[in-house]
């Protein structure tokens, strides 16, 4: 390699620097558009919430240059910086995290028992009792379920078998 030009970057997704995979070009478009993205979403937010620039920027304890760059997708903040834009937008800061890629999207299914568990405000009884509660109000309404479509399936009453013209 000559020191003078620096290293050299083949083109293609196996491209390599002191041993280190770099990102494709697909890959590398796709966390733009990712942060490009967020910085419109934090300004979306911005505006809903009536704040100024300037505001969120005291707000969230960043320079006002540099939340818009962010907005313009031309930065890409630390979680940390991220965290402090989301309690400034009074959102959470999970949601940026996974617009910004940190964080993968929820699944589908929640569940809240796992949660519940996780959870280090409240006590293991505490834990306990709420569990025991959402699984019986599961139940319950599995329940209900159950008995509305054994009567959906049930012929109305007072109809004979046969009937005819």
């Amino acid at each position: 390699m000559d020191p003078e030009q620096g290293p050299r970057v083949l083109a293609g997704a196996n491209r390599e620097f002191a041993g280190v995979a770099l990102p494709s070009d697909a890959m590398k478009e796709d966390l733009d558009r990712r942060w490009h993205d967020l910085g419109e979403f934090i300004r979306e937010q911005r505006n809903v919430g009536q704040m100024s620039l300037r505001k969120l920027s005291e707000l969230a304890g960043v320079s006002n240059p540099y939340l818009s760059q962010i907005e313009r997708g031309l930065r890409r903040p630390s979680a940390e910086i991220l965290q402090q834009i989301a309690r400034a937008l009074e959102i959470s800061s999970e949601t940026l995290y996974v617009r910004a890629g940190i964080l993968d999207e929820p699944g589908t299914e929640a569940d809240p028992v796992s949660e519940i568990r996780r959870d280090p405000a409240i006590s293991e009884e505490q834990k306990k009792t709420l569990v025991r509660i959402y699984e019986s109000f599961r139940k319950e309404n599995e329940a209900d379920l159950q008995a509305i479509r054994a009567a959906a399936d049930a012929p109305p009453a007072g109809l004979d078998a046969a009937v005819g013209p």
